[in-house]
């Protein structure tokens, strides 16, 4: 109860909000416009950029609510956990996203729940005992706030009516007050960046490094309100904007696909191999995280090295949605004396055949593995697990594996679930039962955290599963009372004990699905029992000279560093163009067969801000999911721009895309 009366304001009531400031341009604007300026003009009442990060829980609660939200101990805690260092301004859109403003109609009814008299008044002594005992419980000094309003406190009464009123009128005022500032601060205007407009209902938030934050399609608010929705226009700023402009055109072929393939040594199956699963899931922020790994070499040796996405369908004749996901791993070594690591390599060769024959390896060995497009959507469903690999010579010695994807693939889901698939039943004695869309879903959740792929969980592999479910590691005296209660085989837990280990939390809440719907919504699954958000893959190191070694040893993003070294593999293997007259910011230009990277370097003592339209170019997707937008670096500093794929590689595609840089 504390968390609904304590602070929401409907989206109709700041559409009209926001009419009310910008209606004397007697223009319109789309609702997801309205929504990310909201998110600006609250974000930056706290801070003076919207480059600006999020550092501690207190920050948090007084952001959210200025854009109108009053979260509870409970919401806080969902999103600054121990592990948080710091949120952006893109995280900050994203939880907005997920927390909705609860209507003023929604108020009324919680409070109507408690008016017992239905005279629409609350003893203060009732209100007291149910803000202190039930839900997320409020401190005196709280309730005592409330009841302090003498506009609505009458005769030790609460006139919710009145309170309720109350509050959508002042969380009303606050954002009108903000949006007002934001229109008048024309130095604030150029500081709303960070963040995007989607370009179409299927987009959704681009998986990016916290370090690189995604920019509204709009430079400012006036040139928003300029162009209306705009998707379906090229942005057009008046010319004193603009100090360099920078247009690209590169248009592939079909026949590009073959230039880069990835040739397997003729001799590799007299080669050692050593092999391990992992599993990138998507965040609700919109991050990518993925197991990472450490590479042992015992001597110098020529190597192989592939990543692949996991079909894991259990179902005759059907291959995993997720087939389609753009994989890569980069290679990092730690020079003796340097604390950073270095790159050694990254994976920039594809194997289409390769990938066919693995697949028909698997499981679904009668499956169709040609590529199709699938019926009635624009996204490119591939049937076959395209790897891609590295082949070259290492030295001896240890090694950091991380996974990559671009994020033009792996993105949050749009699709509305009307029913929810059922997890548990009771047989005819009343005794539970796991139902079997579940328990196939659980089987594939046992081969994805099933690392070395021999069929059992050992204790670190189960609390990498642990860790990404519960955020805590299981000890080893739990582990000993699993192994005593569960099905085991060489000290490890079988898939018929993982099985009875989720039937045992399902009969302990006496069949509640919510604490397995937990689980399942961390490992990628919606509520129709689907992994939407979420790419097993499948990493295999083949040496010639020695037995390599590969060991899972954490679960995360790659972090500032593996961004810096992202952009370093751009900046090596690519081409720079100057954007502007003093040399000193540069646009970086990776481009392989299958991928378009770009990379801006400012070495500057200033900020730059880069307007970026990619209106003309077919047949593309970016991790962006935007046509237009705009990027502020930082001084000194580098940062991804974009990724770039071809949405049908059996069609042309076009990149076509305009760099500007704006004063």
């Amino acid at each position: 109860m504390a968390s609904s009366p304590g602070g929401h304001t409907s989206l109709s009531s700041q559409k009209s909000t926001l009419w009310e400031c910008s209606r004397s341009k007697k223009l319109q604007v789309t609702e997801e416009e309205l929504f990310y300026m909201n998110c600006r003009a609250a974000y930056l009442t706290v801070f003076k950029s919207s480059l600006e990060s999020i550092m501690s829980r207190d920050q948090l609660c007084l952001a959210l609510q200025k854009a109108g939200r009053n979260p509870s101990q409970k919401t806080i805690d969902k999103y600054w956990t121990p592990q948080t260092a710091k949120l952006n301004f893109d995280d900050f859109c994203a939880i907005l996203k997920k927390e909705k403003p609860t209507s003023k109609s929604e108020l009324l009814k919680a409070f109507k729940k408690i008016d017992v008299n239905n005279d629409g008044y609350i003893l203060h002594t009732d209100l007291y005992k149910i803000l202190t005992k039930r839900g997320e419980k409020m401190t005196p000094e709280e309730i005592n706030a409330i009841m302090n309003l003498a506009d609505i406190n009458v005769d030790g009464k609460l006139d919710y009516i009145k309170f309720c009123k109350l509050y959508v009128a002042t969380n009303e005022q606050c954002l009108k007050t903000a949006l007002e500032k934001l229109e008048i601060d024309s130095k604030m205007r150029l500081q709303q960046l960070g963040s995007h407009l989607e370009g179409s209902p299927e987009s959704g938030i681009s998986p990016l490094s916290k370090l690189s934050p995604r920019i509204p399609r709009n430079i400012d608010q006036e040139t928003m309100l300029n162009r209306g929705d705009g998707r379906n226009s090229t942005l057009q700023l008046p010319a004193r904007k603009h100090k360099s402009s920078v247009s690209f055109s590169i248009s592939m072929s079909t026949n590009n696909c073959g230039n880069s393939k990835l040739l397997e040594p003729n001799s590799i199956k007299e080669w050692q191999c050593a092999q391990s699963k992992g599993c990138f899931f998507l965040e609700e922020n919109g991050e990518v995280v993925s197991h990472q790994y450490k590479i042992h070499l015992a001597r110098r040796s020529t190597v192989y090295l592939t990543i692949r996405p996991l079909n894991l369908s259990q179902e005759e004749g059907l291959l995993s949605p997720w087939l389609s996901v753009d994989t890569a791993l980069y290679l990092l070594k730690e020079n003796e004396g340097q604390a950073n690591l270095q790159l050694v390599c990254f994976t920039e060769l594809r194997n289409r055949e390769g990938a066919v024959q693995d697949v028909q390896r698997d499981k679904n060995q009668g499956a169709d593995v040609l590529m199709e497009e699938a019926a009635g959507t624009q996204i490119n469903k591939y049937k076959i697990a395209l790897m891609y690999g590295w082949s070259g010579e290492l030295g001896s010695g240890l090694y950091y594996l991380i996974p990559f994807t671009t994020g033009c693939w792996l993105k949050k889901e749009k699709k509305h679930i009307t029913e929810e698939a059922k997890l548990v039943g009771r047989g005819e004695k009343g005794e539970l039962f796991l139902t079997k869309k579940f328990r196939s879903a659980l089987s594939d959740i046992f081969d994805i955290i099933d690392l070395d792929g021999n069929g059992l969980l050992s204790l670190d592999e189960y609390n990498f599963f642990e860790l990404r479910t519960s955020g805590e590691k299981c000890d080893d005296d739990a582990w000993a009372v699993c192994k005593e209660n569960f099905d085991t085989k060489k000290n490890e837990l079988t898939r018929q004990g993982f099985m009875d280990l989720n039937l045992m939390e399902a009969n302990d809440r006496e069949g509640d699905p919510s604490d397995l719907w937990v689980t399942l919504h961390s490992m990628g699954y919606n509520k129709a029992l689907e992994m939407v958000e979420a790419c097993p893959f499948i990493i295999d190191i083949y040496a010639e000279k020695c037995r390599p070694r590969i060991k899972a040893v954490r679960m995360g993003s790659g972090g500032h560093h593996f961004e810096k070294v992202v952009c370093k593999s751009v900046i090596n293997k690519g081409d720079a163009t100057i954007l502007d007259s003093h040399e000193s910011v540069f646009l970086h230009t990776y481009k392989s067969d299958f991928r378009i990277t770009s990379v801006l370097e400012n070495k500057s003592e200033n900020k730059a801000i880069i307007h970026v339209n990619n209106e003309l170019s077919k047949n593309c997707v970016n991790n962006r999911s935007l046509n237009i937008f705009a990027v502020e670096v930082a001084p000194k500093s580098v940062m991804v721009c974009q990724h770039v794929m071809p949405v049908n590689e059996q069609q042309e595609w076009v990149y076509n895309c305009v760099y500007s840089l704006v004063p």
